[in-house]
């Protein structure tokens, strides 16, 4: 047998930062949630149940026990019921102001008691070339597009040299780097109309069928679902560091290819808006004249 074949691997879950589960599958966090208002109401029970008849205990216990059990369970926006409660309290009662500081005196809004309006938010990115060059706090840098590898699959000697070929990487760089990984909306429809097109040039009847359907389906799932793609970006200081990332990361098996100026302005674009998507089409760099007007 290899010394691949042998190689310890160890398996790191999901969940790994969740809390633990104390009972009943539940977390300490909710077994007090639901249990503290449970002995609450049971020990005013045994102190003034003969001031209520049986009946209106029973609903108000049924009424406190569901409202625990929501916000035990209950989750909204990623974040447990209670936390979510607890941040919208925070803040309805926090102050309506813009910025934290005290307003300049030298405005009449200072006299009145109002904070100064803040200004425009300034990115750091001063400049980009049509290469894909962008310049930041005075240093030039590059954004690099790179796939991804599935590590799982490889044997363990295969692992190592991965690790191996990665750490060589990162111990090249001259200069700071950041690995960028977001999850951004998939259009699916221009996947969906270039199918339909294609369609009527199929040489068969049924997979001209076949094929409108299968448009149809990426329209349907484009309309009531929310699908994502993942965007890797390495982000590299210095015009030469690029092409040796590049090399570098290629060599581990990911597709890399370093942006070019309307790609770099897309990537910042989307990082701002997120839940925008850019426009369709090149963008143009910023300070490069605009001379065609694109029609709908």
């Amino acid at each position: 047998m290899s010394n691949e074949d042998t190689t310890p691997r160890a398996v790191v879950p999901a969940n790994v930062s969740e809390p633990d589960r104390i009972a009943f599958g539940l977390t300490f966090r909710q077994l007090a949630i639901i249990g503290g208002p449970t002995l609450a109401g049971f020990g005013t029970y045994r102190t003034y149940g003969p001031l209520l008849p049986p009946a209106a205990w029973i609903a108000a216990g049924i009424i406190v026990f569901a409202v625990a059990v929501v916000l035990a369970i209950g989750r909204r926006d990623g974040l447990p019921l209670n936390v979510w409660l607890k941040h919208g309290f925070t803040m309805s009662h926090s102050p309506r102001t813009l910025t934290p500081g005290q307003p300049r005196a030298s405005s009449v809004a200072a006299m009145a008691g109002k904070p100064s309006i803040p200004a425009p938010l300034r990115s750091p990115v001063t400049s980009i070339s049509p290469p894909g060059v962008l310049t930041s706090e005075g240093t030039a840098k590059v954004l690099i597009a790179c796939g991804t590898t599935n590590i799982h699959l490889r044997t363990g000697g295969e692992q190592g040299a991965l690790l191996d070929g990665f750490g060589r990487f990162l111990n090249s760089l001259t200069g700071p780097a950041q690995l960028l990984v977001a999850a951004q909306r998939h259009d699916l429809s221009v996947y969906a109309q270039a199918t339909a097109d294609f369609a009527p040039r199929l040489p068969h009847p049924a997979l001209q069928t076949a094929a409108d359907d299968y448009a149809g389906f990426l329209l349907d799932l484009d309309a009531e679902r929310d699908p994502l793609r993942r965007q890797v970006l390495a982000v590299v200081t210095g015009e030469h560091a690029a092409d040796a990332a590049v090399r570098a990361l290629s060599g581990l098996g990911v597709e890399a290819a370093a942006l070019d100026g309307p790609a770099v302005a897309a990537a910042l674009a989307g990082a701002v808006d997120p839940f925008n998507p850019p426009a369709p089409g090149p963008r143009a760099v910023p300070g490069a004249p605009i001379t065609v007007r694109s029609t709908p």
